[in-house]
């Protein structure tokens, strides 16, 4: 099938303006290939201090040039979709004997729960643990005795501080292994209602908890389709995946017989061997294009918006929010999976998921499938799916047919024309907005303005009964400079209530809103954000403001609003406490939000 000619011109455009970084990232990424494998630039005091603590393996690794893994861990028991990697290290370590290499742990990196951390302070680390991760690993990975790594992460900024890192040793091969979701549990939407329940006074605590134990209850990663869920997505339609093992839940022979299977391919494609494939090839534009035609064909998180920037820096490549914009207006909406629908990522595994998905988007000339993988050469390989057979791992065609059309869809059947994201423009700034579960007829909100410098006074204002009509509620100072961006996901619950109750509401942010976000308009990642004097310091109470999804435009609709003065808010609070000290230095250097709000890149 022939490309698509906007993705093949925003691919174009992409190439162009990436051009200069692009180049002198490969020419370093080669000048280190050409070295030659790690170990031989280490003195054998260097080897000793490397390999004293082995058992099996340290004569292998000191007396022949078979290829080492190092891995990288986001390994920790709090956070339920890493918990399952506890055990790989030894699996994986086991799985490289066999296959005639080695593998040690080469570091841990930082995992946090943005579920646990939500509506909380610690939820202002958030953002920044992504730079934090890829620093980590770069710690890790500083040995220079691998000859290619493999990730175990999972979830929100570990995946993307994870590529940041693979991307810049992208000289050696990077292989990600994930661990799956938990099985299905209290339905989502059933969850949310007792959510909105709670925020009315409706149930208690007690229902609540309950609630929450029933739907979050064992390890893997969450079921809904949140940010840790389009990661998975993304490592798949991006190449660093081996194909159709997102989905598949812990704990169950195929997911150890895949994780064996990974850990055979990162060895194979070394430079000691004669399929070298660096990651450095694997994360090029058109990887980063197709990444984000599946975020939009599965309706994925915003977060990405931020995430894929930032990632695509560290392999020398430019994205802009225009692009996200220009593919999702030829990238239909394939899949309804919660919040932009009933079922869960098992679900929508069971229903043909990303091998239905990928087969459909190339039939129909929406994605590249000249790229590079960790398989090899073309993204045809990513429409299989893999099966035990007779104790044997194997890959076969995936579905050709959606299981359930209530939750996957072929392309000429989509659910919307269109991709999942809009860009926003105007004079209160540049942003996103998720629409792929946003009713047709809230897409465009004019209303007056209620502006707010936290959370916590929005809800405050809902249990104080003084949201009577139509307003757009403007959350400002909660951009990376000013707190570190935290999500804003705990005022879902309120704003779902008014819009129950046939209010029009939209809420507009300089902060973000969970991937799990959908169903109320909410103009995010607003840039230049209020505490860098950006135009939502301008507002006042009662201001009109028009938010308008259809024709991307967010917009004050004052008379002179450009020359007012900009409100400069006290946010000394937010130095301190729960770490926060520790991260003066990234709020004072990150970047602006439509840029990726990172400090490393």
């Amino acid at each position: 099938m022939t490309l698509n000619a906007i993705i093949a011109d925003v691919t174009d455009k992409i190439r162009k303006r990436s051009e200069a970084r692009r180049a002198g990232y490969l020419d370093k990424m080669r000048r280190a290939a050409e070295e030659g494998p790690r170990r031989g630039h280490l003195s054998c005091g260097n080897q000793a201090h490397a390999y004293a603590a082995l058992e099996e393996d340290k004569d292998a690794l000191a007396a022949s040039q078979k290829p080492n893994l190092g891995i990288i861990t986001a390994y920790n028991d709090m956070l339920s979709a890493h918990q399952p990697f506890e055990t790989y290290p030894q699996l994986i370590k086991a799985a490289a004997r066999r296959a005639g290499g080695t593998a040690q742990v080469s570091g841990g990196v930082p995992a946090m729960c943005d579920g646990v951390t939500q509506g909380q302070v610690g939820m202002e680390l958030s953002l920044f643990s992504r730079d934090v991760i890829a620093l980590a690993t770069g710690v890790s990975l500083s040995h220079n005795t691998y000859d290619a790594a493999v990730y175990l992460g999972v979830c929100d900024k570990i995946v993307p501080g994870l590529i940041i890192a693979a991307a810049t040793f992208g000289y050696i091969p990077g292989l990600f292994i994930p661990a799956g979701p938990m099985t299905s549990g209290l339905p989502n939407d059933e969850k949310s209602k007792v959510r909105q329940k709670f925020a009315t006074g409706e149930v208690g605590r007690d229902e609540l908890m309950k609630a929450e134990m029933a739907s979050y209850h064992g390890p893997g990663t969450c079921t809904f389709y949140g940010t840790a869920n389009t990661n998975q997505m993304l490592m798949e339609f991006m190449g660093l995946h081996l194909p159709g093992t997102s989905f598949v839940n812990p704990g169950t022979a195929l997911r150890e017989a895949l994780t064996e299977a990974a850990t055979e391919r990162a060895l194979a494609i070394t430079a000691l061997g004669n399929q070298y494939t660096p990651v450095c090839d694997v994360l090029d534009e058109k990887a980063f294009v197709n990444g984000i035609v599946g975020l939009m064909a599965t309706g994925g998180s915003t977060n990405l918006v931020l995430h894929l920037p930032a990632m695509a820096r560290a392999a020398g490549v430019e994205l802009e929010l225009e692009d996200f914009d220009a593919i999702s207006s030829v990238v239909p909406l394939m899949a309804k999976v919660y919040p932009n629908g009933l079922a869960d990522v098992n679900h929508f595994h069971a229903a043909g998921g990303l091998g239905f998905m990928i087969g459909e988007l190339l039939d129909a000339g929406l994605l590249h499938d000249d790229t590079t993988t960790v398989m090899g050469s073309g993204l045809a390989a990513y429409a299989q799916e893999p099966k035990i057979k007779d104790g044997t791992l194997v890959w076969e065609d995936g579905a050709k047919v959606t299981q359930n059309d209530k939750i996957l869809r072929p392309v000429g059947e989509a659910f919307q024309p269109t991709g999942g994201l809009k860009q926003m423009y105007g004079n209160l700034g540049h942003g996103m907005m998720k629409v792929s579960a946003v009713a047709p007829e809230r897409h465009i909100i004019e209303a007056p303005a209620r502006v707010f410098h936290d959370q916590a006074s929005v809800k405050q204002a809902f249990k104080n009964g003084e949201f009577t009509s139509d307003t757009v509620i403007v959350v400002r100072f909660q951009g990376p400079k000013s707190n570190g961006m935290p999500e804003l996901h705990g005022l879902t619950p309120t704003l779902a209530v008014l819009q129950d109750r046939g209010l029009k509401v939209a809420l507009v942010t300089d902060g973000r809103m969970s991937g799990a976000s959908g169903k109320v308009p909410s103009a995010i990642h607003i840039s230049p954000e209020a505490a860098a004097g950006g135009p939502l310091a301008k507002l006042r109470d009662g201001d009109i403001v028009r938010v308008d999804a259809t024709n991307g435009r967010i917009e004050a609709l004052v008379e002179n609003f450009d020359s007012r003065e900009a409100v400069v808010a006290d946010i000394t609070g937010n130095g301190h406490g729960v770490g926060r000290e520790l991260f003066e230095a990234f709020r004072q250097n990150v970047g602006l939000a439509s840029n990726g709000a990172a400090v490393v890149v």
